[in-house]
């Protein structure tokens, strides 16, 4: 008898982008975890933003200026970046109206520079 033993493939990471909000699923959530804060970023050019998890330690020196750290919210099945400002710079890249829905991308981590990269022209 042969058997061949079911592995099930990981979840992709995925970011939602709501009207006041960015809420990563599970598999997303597992990098920031022990996340204190984030920061955020954008590439216009190229239809990305980024998402870095900040620990305490790096969050309370002041090496980083407290407008660039956001506040995260994790649970144990999702978390969640409340920042209209940036919502709003993500709605004038791309065309969404986020009154009527949300937004599904893909994302993926990038550990040498240890940040999630949300590529806004791979909507799912």
């Amino acid at each position: 008898m042969q058997i061949n033993w079911f592995n099930e493939k990981p979840k992709d990471c995925v970011v939602t982008v709501a009207k006041g909000n960015l809420t990563l699923n599970k598999a997303a959530t597992n990098f920031f975890e022990s996340a204190y804060s984030v920061m955020l970023g954008l590439d216009k050019e190229k239809k990305l933003f980024f998402i870095k998890p900040l620990s305490k330690e790096s969050a309370v020196k002041h090496d980083i200026p407290d407008n660039a750290k956001y506040r995260i919210t994790v649970r144990s099945s999702y978390s969640r970046v409340a920042n209209k400002a940036f919502i709003a710079e993500l709605s004038d890249m791309i065309v969404m109206n986020l009154d009527d829905r949300s937004y599904k991308f893909k994302a993926n981590w990038n550990a040498k520079d240890n940040m999630l990269i949300v590529n806004l022209k791979e909507e799912l």
